[in-house]
């Protein structure tokens, strides 16, 4: 996300991020992280970016901030398998909810 200020109205950080500021704290779909501000209020980008583990760099030629993606932590947000049924390798569609309790290690291979 590009902005010109580190200050944003809580719309504004909604709109751009998806985050929305709640009096339980910064909340995105079901995910919550605590975050001190009142929903009025502006809302600091600085503190946004290092409570979500968020950079954020400066370009200081143009007077423009960039903020994002979330990083650190871990990269799922859970360890549940979605919905996939795939062709084993006679053809005949084999679906994954079959190994459900399992321990399941999917390996990927592209020609590219």
């Amino acid at each position: 996300m590009i902005l010109d200020r580190l200050e944003l109205t809580p719309a504004e950080l909604e709109e751009q991020t998806g985050w929305s500021l709640k009096p339980e704290g910064l909340c995105r779909d079901d995910r919550c992280v605590p975050f001190a501000s009142a929903p009025n209020d502006s809302v600091d980008v600085r503190a946004v970016a290092e409570r979500l583990r968020m950079p954020v760099v400066h370009d200081e030629k143009h007077g423009l901030w960039a903020l994002g993606p979330e990083s650190g932590g871990h990269v799922l947000e859970s360890a549940e398998l979605p919905p996939i049924v795939l062709a084993d390798v006679d053809g005949h569609p084999f679906d994954f909810a079959s190994l459900q309790g399992r321990k399941l290690v999917i390996s990927a291979w592209a020609s590219w």
